[in-house]
């Protein structure tokens, strides 16, 4: 540690325990000269793959922001964090120990979201990528350096080999093949690479391929991100490859971001020679300052995101059929006639035929998941339908939305009675299925549905659980403002499950969540889930068809978007859980009297 740094910032070392009670480790730089009355601001640093927060702390001095916190995690498995060394469960599993420390470090030095600044290297830049895709925080901006968007593996097939090798040893490691002269050209840089015992070689086969999965839907669906975005990109870079961080650049809706091509750099930008290293320097310092100096867009700016966005237009162009080409297309055609013909030797395909795909009754036969059929093969056919990668979600929905249910219901006093409402039940099996476990709990519940036919199989379903709650079944649509009325009274928990994903109007959702406003308590929590993308889309719309006998056309509604609707009644959302390949989103929000309430 230089004089310098002892006299700009107050060093220290910690902790926090991430989702699954890991704890892990990150370093403080706390200033020591703190403007009076001034916001406080925050630079958190992401460190490449293989290395820790150590080696951070030279760059928190060059990056100069005295006045600013900095700090920097050693992700699970690397430095002073516990696992086995470059290994976790996943790599989503590191996206979401990124978030789970954002939340920590907003609790602990109370530093809001909305005044931090993401710095991020190599890897880390594809964890600080893929949190602002799923996790949607409004964050003041992102520095991505080298993002390891596509990894340059030399080896001829090196990734299906992997796959394959990994279904025989699933905990297969592989050893890096860089040395320290393809990360920079700096002699004194190399050598202080090579001498840093903390510094591991080894990366899980399994959070190297999921790493490539992830970052390739992250590439694929970036205009979902619209926080500012400045991307340092090596000229000679023998670790990552060029063109998937173009493309990502290009895809994202940032109404502020740069592109910075630094000439005769190799992959490790900040620990490079000093004309790359001072260059790259420059313009994070020039970018952080701009977007300190600069406003987060209002809320209210995206309550025209359903027409005036990237992903409005790629909804037209869906519904136009403008998405796939002709040959693609007559594919669909021809999968839809022999659908309406084989499909109703299946039974979940046979409910999807007669009610819609995406109807209530649909999605409790895919909660099911009990594949039948006529003939034999029927029972195949289902099996496959049930398999596919949007009921899978589905399904895991399900079980995360039972269990943050089961977390609020546990968290509300037990000697006080619990009221709880959802909208859009349809078959309610998720909500009354968890209310089993709570008997002896006081909880009333009251099941919203369009179709009665929904609430009769509800109602059926608690005849057969046995339930003693008092349950009332109301036929309502969920989009009509009589729906919610004075006379309903106030409730703790509301739940939206399953609904506004499958409409593509911003107004429509808007009504319905201004009439959740009226019946959600102060303090009480809305629960809500989100589809953020679906990797088949083209499939969907040209095959399946809605609960409207329509062609079932939808309009992946990005997290942010989500969010700041739900924002705009006064609640402030305190936590997402992401599911299957990142298609399902569950969160949960809490009604917050300091929030004011948006309109048009």
């Amino acid at each position: 540690m230089t004089k310098d740094l002892q006299t700009k910032w107050l060093c220290s070392e910690s902790g926090f325990d991430s989702h699954d009670k890991t704890r892990l480790f990150y370093r403080i730089w706390q200033p020591l000269a703190i403007q009076p009355g001034a916001q406080q601001k925050a630079l958190v640093f992401l460190h490449r793959g293989h290395e820790h927060s150590g080696r951070i702390q030279p760059l928190v001095e060059q990056f100069g922001f005295a006045n600013d916190w900095a700090f920097a995690w050693d992700a699970r498995g690397h430095g002073h964090s516990p696992g086995e060394r470059g290994d976790a469960p996943d790599f989503q599993t590191m996206v979401r120990d990124f978030d789970t420390f954002i939340r920590h470090l907003q609790h602990t030095h109370g530093i809001a979201t909305e005044n931090m600044l993401i710095v991020a290297n190599s890897v880390g830049a594809v964890i600080a990528a893929t949190w602002l895709h799923d996790y949607a925080p409004r964050v003041r901006g992102v520095v991505m350096a080298a993002a390891a968007f596509d990894i340059n593996l030399y080896v001829p097939l090196a990734k299906p080999a992997l796959r394959l090798a990994t279904c025989f040893k699933p905990d297969l490691f592989v050893t890096s093949y860089i040395r320290s002269s393809m990360l920079t050209h700096s002699a004194e840089q190399a050598q202080a690479y090579d001498a840093d015992p903390l510094i591991t070689k080894n990366i899980s086969a399994r959070v190297l391929l999921d790493l490539a999965d992830t970052a390739r839907r992250v590439v694929q669906d970036a205009q979902a991100i619209d926080a500012p975005i400045l991307m340092l990109v090596a000229d000679k870079d023998y670790v990552v490859k060029q063109g998937p961080q173009k493309q990502f650049f290009e895809n994202i809706s940032s109404s502020l971001k740069r592109y910075v091509l630094i000439d005769n750099c190799h992959h490790a930008i900040f620990y490079e020679s000093d004309a790359q290293s001072r260059q790259a320097i420059q313009a994070a310092r020039d970018f952080i300052a701009e977007c300190f100096a600069r406003d987060l867009p209002p809320l209210q700016h995206y309550f025209k995101a359903d027409t005036e966005s990237k992903s409005a237009a790629q909804y037209q162009a869906l519904q136009q059929g403008k998405l796939v080409g002709a040959v693609e297309g007559a594919f669909y055609g021809l999968q839809k006639f022999m659908l309406g013909r084989l499909g109703k030797l299946s039974n979940g395909m046979t409910i999807g035929l007669e009610h819609g795909f995406d109807s209530g009754a649909s999605l409790d036969y895919v909660y099911r998941n009990q594949a039948g059929g006529r003939l034999g093969i029927g029972g195949m056919i289902d099996r496959g339908y049930l398999d596919a990668i949007g009921w899978r979600g589905i399904r895991q929905r399900k079980m995360q939305m039972q269990q943050l249910l089961s977390d609020l219901i546990q968290q509300h006093p037990a000697d006080q009675p619990l009221r709880i409402l959802d909208i859009a039940a349809g078959g309610g099996r998720y909500v009354l299925e968890t209310i089993k476990r709570f008997q002896s709990r006081d909880i009333e519940i009251c099941l919203r549905d369009y179709e009665q036919h929904n609430l009769d199989q509800a109602r059926e379903l608690a005849g057969r659980l046995q339930l003693k709650n008092s349950i009332s079944y109301q036929c309502r649509d969920a989009f009509a403002n009589t729906s919610y009325r004075e006379d309903d009274g106030s409730y703790d928990i509301i739940i939206v499950s399953g609904l506004y994903e499958l409409f593509s109007d911003n107004a429509l959702v808007l009504t319905s969540l201004r009439g959740i406003q009226q019946l959600l308590k102060i303090s009480g929590h809305l629960v809500y889930t989100g589809q953020p993308w679906h990797p088949q889309l083209a499939l969907i719309a040209g095959t399946l068809d809605n609960h409207q006998g329509q062609p079932w056309v939808m309009r992946p509604r990005p997290q942010n978007e989500m969010d700041a609707l739900v924002a705009s009644i006064g609640c402030k959302k305190v936590g997402t859980q992401l599911g299957i390949a990142g298609i399902f989103t569950v969160s949960v929000a809490q009604r917050d009297a300091a929030m004011p309430v948006l309109y048009d």
